[in-house]
């Protein structure tokens, strides 16, 4: 009796051989994380904020005419120097991108100092071969999301993460075609016969309505379900799979018809303006305050900017010209690019630091 009574206490002083083994490789391996984390959140946050010097100094420039570097030219810098470095931290903290996402994010200050080496020398080879660089960066991003994709799709993720890590995956493959558009428009290539800037502004397009749109909802999507708000989880995940996918169907409606894009195009709108209602109201609920006015900010810019993006799907088809596409990159452009994605990834970077 005495050994049986005693057995028990013995084995919770003495573990199995091989517990301690497990546990500290468990705490090799939270640390190894950890400490990986602190690099990559100082990285993005040096890479994003020498890019938003860089792009401040390049747009006075501009404005100077000492660089002969246009409005829509200056809109898609401020991705590659800014908004793809925040997207790709906000896509590891969501825990939604893998070690090659990483290497992505290592490669962009590189891939993006030649993108603005490509858009500042003339139209041409040269141009073109400068923008290579900037696109082997989307690329690898883009694998990177095709793999967490089809992660996501075979099986299902921590805490029911699997449509935040769908949408992450294809605001990151969104990369593999903003890349290439980039390239074309440097060589002063007219693929199906697009004509600048629109085919400049297809790059700008999944960058901005692509990528960064798909990080803000996927990142919005994750908060509510935190929260465990059953209620608003069903028709959320609905818009933000449609805000995903409809840039990629906006797209084709400029190859297929007109009547397409003008569909694709209010219904994006009407998505995202629905995004906008729920990232406001994650705003008003957000732990720290500074996040919650970014978010509030972000979703009144981009509720403007998508009434701005329906009025000019349907005076384009229609035929009208009381909205131009140079008017719509001052007002739309710089409403989601400078009002949304700039506040809204920062909003929700701030946020979940501060948890």
């Amino acid at each position: 009796m005495v050994n049986t009574t005693l057995e028990p206490n013995a084995a919770k002083r003495i573990p199995p051989a091989g517990g301690n083994d497990k546990q500290d490789r468990r705490s090799d391996d939270e640390k190894e994380y950890s400490g990986r984390t602190r690099r990559a959140e100082a990285w993005a946050r040096v890479s994003a904020t020498v890019g938003a010097v860089v792009w401040a100094a390049m747009a006075v420039m501009a404005r100077m005419g000492i660089a002969r570097i246009g409005e829509i030219e200056l809109l898609f810098l401020f991705a590659p120097l800014v908004v793809v470095p925040l997207g790709m931290e906000l896509g590891r903290a969501l825990r939604a991108t893998g070690r090659l996402g990483e290497i992505g994010l290592k490669l962009q200050p590189a891939g993006a100092a030649l993108a603005v080496v490509a858009i500042w020398l003339p139209v041409g080879r040269k141009a073109a071969i400068m923008a290579l660089g900037w696109l082997a960066v989307c690329l690898v991003i883009a694998v990177s999301g095709a793999v967490e994709f089809v992660r996501a799709l075979w099986r299902d993720g921590p805490r029911g993460a699997r449509t935040t890590r769908i949408v992450v995956g294809i605001g990151q493959m969104d990369l593999a075609v903003g890349g290439p558009w980039l390239v074309a428009s440097r060589l002063g290539m007219r693929p199906m016969g697009i004509q600048e800037p629109i085919g400049l502004l297809t790059a700008v397009h999944f960058h901005f309505a692509g990528f960064a749109t798909a990080m803000i909802a996927a990142a919005t999507l994750r908060f509510v379900e935190r929260r465990g708000e059953r209620g608003g989880q069903r028709w959320l995940k609905a818009i933000v799979l449609m805000a995903a996918v409809m840039p990629i169907v906006v797209a084709a409606g400029f190859v297929i018809s007109p009547a397409l894009k003008m569909t694709a195009a209010l219904a994006f709108s009407a998505s995202v303006a629905g995004l906008a209602v729920f990232v406001r109201a994650c705003g008003t609920r957000a732990e720290d305050r500074t996040a919650g006015v970014l978010l509030q900010v972000a979703a009144g810019a981009i509720f403007a900017g998508m009434v701005l993006a329906g009025t000019y799907a349907v005076a384009d088809f229609v035929g009208s010209e009381r909205l131009t596409i140079p008017e719509m990159a001052r007002t739309h452009g710089i409403l989601n690019a400078m009002g949304f994605c700039l506040p809204g990834m920062l909003g929700w970077l701030i946020e979940r630091s501060g948890r």
